[in-house]
């Protein structure tokens, strides 16, 4: 099977709904990989309208109307952003082959030990017949990056014309997959939140996630995980009905933006381990499972395994964390999110947050529960949402409006399914608290209230950021914007350009001023350890034997994990500088961690 080259080895993950929604547009052409959610086609249907003006090509809006309207403004969303990425490409070419400062510049933003950067290199001192030989050199080595896409599976609500639900295919994941799937790109689709059994069977009706006769895949599927025995499950899942995962992208539970999805205390470089460790394992089960479901359907079978990349990301943050893993786990990709949240010319955020980012210090970052959808989420201080949302709390007025809702999955008030952060919602809930007041404590009284209107609307929150920088009109209810950053974003604090930030990934410069900064595998050794203490500590309700036994396996999983890091970190060429500070931080976790009583079961 062929694949591209890759020209660098970091790419730009998904973040939020709005922050990377035109990134390829901005950095496909150097050749950085990056991904756009495609959750919001209200979202995707404005940026359309938006690029097709700035690039002068027709635009024919895609109404609510239309039958299968979502599916619709996806895939023609992603067309114009395949388009404007080939037609800047062409000119970058051409600027490339025309402009020796362009060239070195271009040369600056490659990886240190990238084949490509040396044969630019050469070409730039040869001197003879330059401009055609760079031409043809650039011609046959250097190709936009990847523009992917991502689906949260969890996001997957049913819809309804009127009170008709509508077939399965309508529910937002499997339209937005269809959405993926009509468009004219080569790319990946990222499965993010674990596995959704019949979005994944959905798969099965687009020939392009299938190999062809030269067992190329036009379509590929990439699992985000977060550790090796969730990926054998989703991968075999999907291999018995005859479909290969590319790419398992590989995510630290706690230290990364969004949504946080905590293991049971498995940490970041174990995990990374047994992926090194069982790779084949992977590779061979998926294989044999395909083979035979590709027979079944009579589909071409591939003689030998297609390709499999390891990728990682979260909380990483200086070149030698980046080389490390690269050449310590054998990773393919490492991602850099929120980093570039700073980097105006790829993300897409308003400077009034994006100076908020600027500023934050680590108290302002924290894992808070104002999604709806009941999993931790990372989040900054601040924002202009948090003073919409508490405006409104203070009028008794709390909730959201709630009109796109994607998060309107709970069907506690009926199957049309409604937002926990809905108004709504939060009026009948505050009504039904209002009616116990006098039979609990002021103080019971008031958690109660805020776990009930702490939940924010991601919907128009995630997406808002967009709209503000790109000078869209935003219509409705106030809602400010609600960002999303890893717990790295303390470490930096300016705005930098993309060249400066990728030279920053490659060890060529340094963006980031904080050196009391820890080291990325400490990081998330003490988010885990916060996370397991205060898990126990506000726990009220009637401890079982299955939560004790999961906080004893958290504790022993922590244990074993600090185990492996004492020994890999002295057996290792990297962070000597560091070394001992590492070690002194191993310890303490490990003396806080053995601190730690877990409660026993109280039998009456």
């Amino acid at each position: 099977m062929t694949t591209n080259k890759q020209l660098h080895t970091f790419h730009i993950p998904v973040m939020g709904l709005a922050f990377t929604i035109d990134s390829p547009i901005r950095v496909a052409n150097y050749g950085i990989a990056s991904v756009i959610s495609i959750a919001d086609d209200d979202l995707i249907e404005k940026m359309r309208a938006f690029y097709s003006e700035k690039f002068d090509i027709p635009y024919h809006e895609i109404t609510k109307k239309i039958h299968d309207y979502r599916a619709e403004r996806i895939t023609s969303y992603l067309n114009l952003v395949d388009k404007i990425v080939k037609d800047k490409f062409e000119i970058f070419k051409n600027e490339l082959a025309e402009s020796k400062n362009a060239l070195e510049n271009y040369i600056a933003m490659l990886p240190n030990k990238s084949e490509i950067k040396k044969g630019l290199e050469h070409l730039m001192e040869d001197g003879i017949a330059f401009k055609e030989n760079i031409k043809h050199y650039l011609e046959n080595n250097i190709y936009p990056g990847e523009i992917d896409v991502n689906i949260m599976t969890k996001l997957d609500k049913d819809n309804f014309n009127k009170k008709e639900q509508l077939p399965v295919e309508f529910n937002d994941a499997h339209a937005a997959l269809r959405g993926f799937a009509n468009s004219n790109l080569t790319s990946s689709v990222i499965l993010s939140a674990g596995m959704n059994p019949r979005l994944f069977a959905y798969f099965e009706n687009f020939s392009a996630f299938f190999p062809d006769f030269n067992n190329n895949l036009k379509k590929k599927i990439i699992l985000k995980v977060s550790d090796f025995r969730s990926a054998m499950i989703q991968g075999n899942f999907l291999a018995k009905k005859g479909l290969w995962v590319s790419e398992y992208r590989i995510e630290s539970g706690l230290n990364c933006g969004g949504h946080a999805f905590a293991t049971d205390g498995y940490l970041l470089g174990p995990i990374l381990e047994e992926f090194k460790q069982k790779k084949d394992q992977l590779v061979q089960s998926a294989h044999d499972l395909m083979v035979k479901a590709l027979g079944q359907k009579e589909m071409h079978i591939p003689a030998t395994p297609l390709d499999l990349k390891i990728t990682v990301q979260g909380g990483v943050g200086t070149a030698e964390e980046h080389s490390f893993l690269l050449e310590h786990y054998n990773v393919d990709s490492v991602g850099w999110g929120t980093p570039f949240l700073l980097v105006p010319e790829a993300t897409s955020v308003d400077a009034e947050t994006r100076e908020l980012l600027i500023k934050a210090k680590e108290e302002d970052l924290y894992l808070s529960h104002i999604s709806p959808l009941g999993v931790p989420f990372n989040t900054l201080r601040g924002t202009t949402n948090e003073m919409f949302k508490q405006k409104r709390i203070d009028e008794n007025k709390a909730g959201s409006s709630c009109p796109k809702r994607f998060l309107a999955l709970s069907k506690e008030f009926g199957a049309e399914g409604i937002c926990t952060s809905s108004k709504k919602f939060q009026d009948v809930k505050l009504d039904d608290l209002e009616a116990i007041k006098d039979t609990v404590t002021v103080e019971t009284f008031d958690k109660m209230k805020f776990n009930i209107t702490e939940k924010a609307c991601l919907c128009v929150g995630l997406a808002n950021a967009a709209y503000i920088e790109n000078h869209i009109q935003i219509k409705g209810q106030s809602q400010g914007v609600i960002i999303c950053p890893g717990p790295n974003m303390a470490y930096f604090d300016k705005e930098v350009s993309l060249s400066e930030m990728v030279q920053h990934i490659y060890g060529n410069a340094n963006v980031m001023t904080d050196t009391n900064r820890p080291n990325l595998f400490v990081k998330e050794l003490k988010m885990y350890f916060d996370y397991l203490k205060n898990e126990i500590s506000e726990t009220t309700a009637d401890l079982t034997a299955g939560q004790i036994k999961k906080w004893n396996a958290f504790k022993n999983n922590l244990m074993e994990g600090i185990g492996f890091y004492q020994n890999l970190f002295p057996t290792s060429n990297y962070f000597e500088n560091s070394l001992n500070a590492i070690q002194d931080q191993l310890e303490l976790y490990k003396t806080k961690i053995l601190e730690i009583k877990i409660p026993e079961l109280v039998v009456a």
